[in-house]
């Protein structure tokens, strides 16, 4: 078990006693919080029963209130007790917080944050905590490395693990590195959420901006097994001509 497992399990045991006794950082969270809007945040990142959220709980605090209060991290926050809480916007915190650690850290701390990364993933648990960290972190560490790890993630039962391995790849893309991208979407092509086939159609379409002969490539080879929104996600910037002809195939 990694060090973030264990401190995840013990901060998830003390839900209650958290909310006792939040953090300082956690207060500045709550003062931002409006309940109109944790209501239409529910409603939008699916928390009824069944869906990919459930019973995830919100404060009420929008993404860019969240990034303000992120930045009052003095390096000592403790991010597991962040990770392990019930709210929605105290998990965004604690990646938040591991995404300026590792871009302000050097090897050895961010050696440290991708562990910790890994280590919380039941606990990134929703599209927005993927996507506003797995590239920043888990993709920025692997642009040098081997990359193993995203084969694991993206043969994972758990879906934000697979989703996490995917959207890592929008570093390499940045890099003009599509491959990786390619191989892990040809891996996804029947995976039965519906968010993974965005999050693959949103990898592809960026790879098509760098290199759209390439994307062409791998949608005529791929285009019959491939889920619908997938592809519509990935033919977004092509020319609507262009666009219907791949529909129709």
């Amino acid at each position: 078990m990694s060090p973030g497992r264990g401190r995840l399990k013990t901060a998830a045991a003390s839900s209650i006693q958290q909310e006792r006794r939040v953090l300082p950082i956690q207060k500045l969270l709550r003062e931002a919080a409006e309940p109109g809007y944790a209501q239409r945040a529910a409603s939008f990142f699916k928390t009824g029963p069944g869906t990919y959220g459930e019973g995830d709980q919100f404060l009420g605090v929008r993404v860019p209130d969240v990034r303000a209060v992120a930045r009052a991290d003095d390096g000592l926050v403790d991010v597991a007790r962040l990770m392990g809480s019930r709210w929605h916007e105290d998990r965004l915190l604690g990646v938040l917080i591991l995404v300026r650690r590792f871009e302000r850290g050097g090897e050895a701390e961010r050696k440290t944050v991708v562990d910790s990364y890994l280590g919380f993933t039941e606990r990134i648990n929703n599209w927005d905590l993927v996507d506003l960290s797995a590239s920043q972190i888990l993709g920025a560490w692997l642009l040098r490395r081997p990359r193993g790890i995203l084969n694991r993630l993206v043969a994972s039962p758990n879906l934000w693990e697979r989703r996490i391995a995917i959207v890592a790849t929008f570093a390499f893309i940045r890099e003009r590195d599509l491959e990786p991208t390619f191989a892990l979407t040809k891996n996804l092509l029947s995976d039965p959420e519906d968010l993974m086939h965005k999050a693959c159609g949103w990898m592809l379409r960026e790879a098509g901006k760098r290199d759209v002969s390439a994307l062409e490539e791998f949608l005529l080879v791929h285009i019959h097994a491939m889920p619908r929104t997938m592809l519509r996600y990935a033919i977004e910037r092509f020319p609507e001509r262009r666009r219907q002809e791949l529909l129709k195939l």
